[in-house]
């Protein structure tokens, strides 16, 4: 093997390592000198943080390093320093009501920047970083509401959800008409031909609107209205507006009517401040879709 290191490569001269794939020979160069400087600070920087820095941990606990440093304390500096720079605004927007924010100015602009924040943070994930929605995701910047549009409605239903753990969260659960046979099921499909005509949907003659009709009366009316307008109280959406949390199709309607809907939203008042809770309340009032 020691004759094979030996070996002087006939091109460029360099002796080689004995290493051979498919007749070519590895030179035996050394690494670069400004490669190895830098793999050798890395080595000394990398024990100098083990040091300096938490690092390593052991059966109960960790090491401190000598800098003494925590992420947490940093984090919680951070934020009082926040809180202290927020300061009177941050009280006043955790005591007014919604409407005195609306009123005033410079308190509106800071539930304005800290809505948009928070809502980035905890209401983006289901309903868009727009506020545009998604499938069984309501959009907040039309005018359609499940439970109200109203600063109180907004409030309401930011703080306490719907359907959840709260007792005091929206409920108003959508029957499952087909599944329960609280409609025949080959009467569901004439049903949701008659409410896609509510909303100026043309359906084909394959489905009897006036029997939809008749049982749209007796089964939907109580929470929809007669003319399918809807009712906040109980989160029934307005059904002549052409607008579909889960679809305004033919597949979509029958599968609503058979299998019910009972969206869940977690309440907020008892994960953010209620500063938090007024921001985000005006920050979705002002999209675009709010009223009075």
């Amino acid at each position: 093997m020691a004759a094979e290191h030996d070996t002087v490569d006939e091109v460029t001269g360099k002796t080689t390592t004995g290493h051979v794939w498919d007749g070519i020979s590895e030179l035996n160069n050394p690494l670069p000198r400004w490669w190895l400087m830098v793999f050798y600070a890395t080595i000394v920087w990398g024990l100098a943080y083990v040091v300096a820095y938490p690092a390593i941990p052991l059966a109960t606990t960790f090491t401190k390093g000598l800098l003494g440093y925590s992420s947490r304390e940093s984090v919680e500096a951070e934020l009082e320093g926040l809180k202290a720079l927020r300061g009177e605004s941050m009280v006043r927007l955790a005591s007014a009501e919604p409407e005195a924010i609306l009123a005033d100015p410079k308190l509106l602009g800071v539930a304005q920047a800290l809505g948009k924040a928070a809502f980035g943070t905890n209401c983006a994930p289901c309903h868009g970083q727009g506020a545009q929605g998604a499938r069984s995701y309501p959009n907040l910047n039309d005018d359609q509401w499940l439970w109200g549009g109203t600063l109180a409605d907004i409030k309401l239903t930011i703080a306490h959800g719907i359907r959840n753990e709260n007792p005091q969260s929206r409920v108003g659960p959508m029957p499952a008409f087909g599944r329960d046979g609280l409609i025949p099921k080959a009467d569901i499909p004439h049903v949701a031909a008659h409410v896609r005509s509510l909303s100026g949907k043309k359906t084909d003659g394959a489905y009897d609107l006036a029997k939809g009709g008749k049982l749209f009366a007796e089964n939907c009316a109580a929470c929809h209205g007669d003319a399918g307008k809807g009712n906040p109280e109980v989160g029934a959406p307005n059904l002549t507006a052409d607008i579909w949390l889960y679809g305004g199709d033919m597949t979509a309607l029958v599968e609503t009517i058979v299998n019910g809907r009972a969206g869940v939203m977690p309440g907020w008042a008892d994960r953010l401040d209620p500063a938090a809770v007024n921001a985000l309340t005006v920050y979705v009032h002002t999209l675009g879709g709010g009223r009075k």
